[in-house]
């Protein structure tokens, strides 16, 4: 479903992506780990086609992002780590004005509304401005408009900061039964206890490159058992005293 071929990417001398090559297939979660500017987002948003890489490919469902980026974004939904909302709207306009972004007819959008509204808990919001939700309902109202068209690939940056346990519990549920279904997410997250939870696959980038990659379970077998944290630590540090040993 997600296909990526030696991913490299520089930003005025800084390479924020490697090499990076990885491959998701139908029906899994795919937990992506990593320090602070590690590369999670910058391959997040190679793959919604809103930046351009320098080298290698990246594809979903066969199409390359660069190529046919238009025809990306129809299977794709895209949740970044601050989703940007028109404030001046409603609840249920901007659900409407999203539907209509993908040509959904009318009456499809307002049946999907109600379903969707009363999953996300936000039925007594209908009439609310965008503007005065709290951070919890704009998240709701974000994976309720995203999983409007039923995005083949989910990807989604940093899902859970900020959130009350029970927004957390009902995405999680939501994005395990998307991949129930057969429906593919890639998602980072500083949470290495949601990871060890939901994850069907962890990988962990440092500085661009892939260190880690598998189950929790082969991870822990790597690394004598150890935790998902200890092992986080461990190949983050040890890839850190590397290159810091390095001559110029």
């Amino acid at each position: 479903m997600i296909q990526i071929q030696n991913l490299t990417k520089s930003y005025s001398g800084f390479r924020a992506l490697d090499a990076l090559t990885l491959d998701i297939p139908d029906g899994e979660l795919f937990c992506f780990l990593g320090p602070n500017g590690a590369g999670k987002t910058t391959t997040i948003k190679i793959l919604t086609g809103l930046v351009h890489p320098d080298y290698g490919t990246a594809r979903i469902q066969g199409l390359d992002t660069n190529q046919h980026a238009t025809d990306v974004k129809k299977v794709i939904g895209y949740i970044p780590d601050t989703p940007f909302l028109y404030e001046r709207l409603t609840t249920s306009e901007f659900f409407l004005f999203y539907g209509e972004l993908y040509d959904i007819p009318p009456q499809t959008i307002i049946h999907e509304r109600d379903r969707l509204f009363a999953t996300f808990g936000l039925d007594n919001h209908r009439s609310a401005l965008v503007r005065n939700l709290s951070h919890g309902l704009r998240q709701r109202l974000i994976y309720a408009t995203t999983f409007l068209h039923n995005p083949p690939v989910l990807l989604i940056d940093e899902p859970f900061v900020g959130l009350d346990p029970y927004t957390i519990k009902l995405i999680k549920s939501m994005l395990r039964e998307h991949t129930n279904q057969g429906g593919t997410i890639l998602l980072t997250t500083h949470i290495l206890a949601i990871a060890e939870d939901i994850a069907d696959r962890i990988g962990i980038i440092h500085k661009g490159k892939l260190i880690a990659e598998g189950t929790l379970p082969e991870l822990q077998t790597e690394h004598q058992g150890a935790s998902l944290e200890d092992i986080f630590l461990q190949v983050t540090y040890a890839k850190t005293e590397e290159t810091s040993h390095v001559r110029p």
